[in-house]
This record gives structure tokens, sequence and C-alpha cells, in this order.
């Protein structure tokens, strides 16, 4: 299988979005990848841009097989549409914004994964989640203190987001980059 996942991962206030959404647009027009929007049972904010569906309609688009991967987590339902899954099989490289509880699933269930961790000091932490605190977030302080565990081998990449998002995003990039190129030595001549 030419193509793959690329799971990225890390705490609430790490910074994910942001470089996701960084990445996407260093990439733009590069067919090599595709950018999973989310399915969440919560309202899409400017914090993270996702769809949206309540939790009756989540749990039959899960029965019938809509997500390629699902998981719960904070007391919502996540899901990466199975799409996603068809343009891995064509040879993109996915970029998808994960639990660290479900990297053990996503590495059994999907082909070719790796998994970027992002990371930030506990106060960075802080500071992001008070910006941009949601009802769902809780208490903020219970969710600092909240550790789930990365299932399973090490990360591939793990980016201590602690200065300028370009520069993390740059080292996102360069993973990226890596894998397409991969993926497009082993395609089928």
């Amino acid at each position: 299988m030419p193509g793959g996942f690329v799971l990225v991962v890390g705490p609430s206030g790490a910074g994910k979005d942001t470089l996701i959404r960084l990445a996407r647009q260093a990439l733009a027009g590069d067919a090599r990848f595709v950018f999973a929007r989310r399915v969440v049972t919560r309202e899409s904010s400017a914090a993270e841009e996702h769809d949206s569906l309540g939790p009756a309609e989540f749990a039959a688009a899960e029965a019938a097989g809509g997500f390629c991967l699902s998981w719960r987590a904070h007391g919502l339902s996540y899901g990466i549409p199975a799409a996603v899954a068809a343009a891995v099989r064509r040879g993109a490289v996915a970029v998808c914004n994960v639990s660290r509880g479900v990297v053990g699933v996503a590495r059994a269930r999907l082909p070719a994964v790796s998994v970027v961790q992002v990371t930030a000091p506990p106060l960075v932490l802080a500071a992001r989640l008070a910006g941009r605190v949601r009802a769902s977030d809780g208490d903020l302080a219970a969710r600092l203190r909240r550790a789930v565990p990365l299932e399973g081998p090490a990360p591939d990449v793990t980016i201590r987001n602690d200065g300028t998002p370009e520069a993390a995003a740059a080292i996102l990039l360069a993973h990226l980059r890596a894998r397409a190129d991969a993926a497009s030595e082993a395609m089928p001549a």
C-alpha cells in the first residue's frame, strides 16, 4: 500500500490543530495529501474545525461503516470518515488529529501508520487552554492533570511546540513530505 496515515496526537493545548492548519496551507494543491476533517458530537468552533453530528446520528454513521476510525474522549464521540481510507488506498497520505488513546487500534486497523506527537510545557498548555475555554473542556486544572498514555511503540516524531508555530510546523511538514516521497517511490511504475 503506497499511502498511509499520519496520526497527530498530543494533549489539549499542544497546538495540534494549528500545526495541521499550517501544514495544510503549505501543501495546498499537492494531491498526495488528504487532511482529514473529523466528525465530532460537538459544534464546530474557531479553535477547532470539524463536522458535527448529534450522538444518535454519529452512532448510526458508525454502525453503517461511515468511519475508518472512531473513538470516545471527554464525553464526546470522534470519527475519521471512511472516505479518508479510500484516499489512502489510492496512494494518499492522510493527516489525522486523533486521541492518543486510539493509536493502538489505529495501528492494528489502518495501513502504514506513523505517529507525530505534539507536546508543550505545562505552563504553555495552561495558557493556550485558558484562551479557548469551551463548555465541554470542563475544569481546566483537571484537564491539564489528565494524562492519556500513547498506546504502542514510541511516536515516529515528537514536536515540542513551545516556539513559533512555523518552526514546529516545519518539523511536521518534513515528516509529511518524507512519507509522501516514500509512498511515491513504492507506487508501481
